[in-house]
């Protein structure tokens, strides 16, 4: 049975993308979380968001985790603030390595500039929050990371350098 590679980073950073290709190239299946937290509760994010609140939703991510890492052959492309809980970093990490996919800031503001979907950029200011956020964030997954992996590139190319990655250097933090 083949490891879990679970996918975190900052929203907007490709998990889902680099996540579908990573699950062709390896053979495993992709489990998107947030997607597999709205079928368990039989609504959208937004709508867990608008009845339950942030702090429901962060519970419903750490139930998560631990029914997914029980599993193994996966590629889970986690929500953007599940590894920053320390105790769903130790849960996914129980069967898995976790891969920080790092975006530039710039790069990201691009990609969620028009963004709709998710709950927390819905407001005016969404660039200083995206990049407040973005400082907050950036060395939680740092730190929750067994490997860093510049994502900046295509998907399918990104995909590939993971598995590069996996298969050239076990024990290093990070390749360039």
């Amino acid at each position: 049975m083949k490891q879990n590679l679970i996918l975190c980073g900052f929203m907007g950073c490709g998990k889902s993308t680099i996540g579908r290709r990573l699950a062709a190239l390896s053979g495993r299946k992709l489990i998107d979380m947030d997607r597999f937290i709205e079928e368990e509760q039989g609504m959208t994010i937004r709508e867990i968001f608008d009845r339950y609140g942030e702090d429901a939703f962060r519970q419903m991510e750490t139930e998560a985790s631990k029914a997914l890492s029980l599993q193994s052959n996966l590629v889970i492309a986690s929500g953007g603030g599940t590894v920053l809980n320390p105790q769903n970093a130790d849960i996914l990490r129980r069967n898995g390595k976790i891969l920080l996919l790092e975006v530039p800031l710039a790069a990201l503001q691009e990609r969620l500039k028009t963004d709709t979907q998710r709950p927390l950029l819905q407001r005016p200011d969404r660039r200083e929050f995206i990049a407040e956020l973005f400082e907050k964030r950036i060395p939680l997954y740092r730190q929750a990371a067994d490997l860093i992996v510049p994502a900046g590139a295509p998907g399918n190319v990104v995909a590939r350098r993971i598995l590069e990655m996996l298969n050239e250097t076990e024990d290093s933090k990070e390749v360039n």
